[in-house]
């Protein structure tokens, strides 16, 4: 069983980090924001980026990041950032208590603390111009750890 707590421990920080970016108290409102926020990513990425960005993640939350997921169709082609954050909203309902964009630029600062910046970097540039204008503006640090 000490391998589970391992997992667990892995995936928590991704939660208390989204829980402070929100900001809430709720686990439970942090994890279906943090699983919108990154399923409407993976839906918008390449396979190949798709994977690229996976290995980098807790196997909690890579679990989080594939569940349900069909590459059939992939990347979706959205060009606008109103586009994507409309995604978002579909992948967090049925709730509605959190916009689109708190969700979107607190899964980008927690992705700037655990990802490379190479990783990140290619995320990037995947992302329509006026999206990764719209999450930069509320996520770059500048302590991130090179990688």
């Amino acid at each position: 069983m000490d391998i589970f707590n391992k997992l667990t421990d892995h995936a928590t920080p991704w939660v208390k980090q989204m829980m402070a970016e929100l900001p809430t108290d709720d686990r439970h409102h942090a994890w279906h924001a943090l699983r919108a926020g990154l399923h409407a990513l993976r839906d918008r990425l390449t396979v190949e980026e798709v994977a690229h960005l996976s290995a980098q993640l807790p196997l909690l939350i890579r679990g989080l990041f594939y569940e349900g997921w069909d590459p059939t169709g992939k990347p979706l082609r959205i060009r606008h950032a109103n586009d994507f954050l409309a995604l978002v909203r579909e992948k967090y309902a049925p709730r509605s208590d959190t916009p689109a964009t708190d969700i979107i630029r607190a899964l980008f600062r927690i992705l700037d603390r655990h990802v490379s910046r190479g990783e990140l970097t290619d995320i990037m540039v995947n992302l329509p111009t006026e999206l990764a204008d719209l999450v930069r503006q509320g996520h770059v640090r500048e302590d991130h750890p090179e990688g």
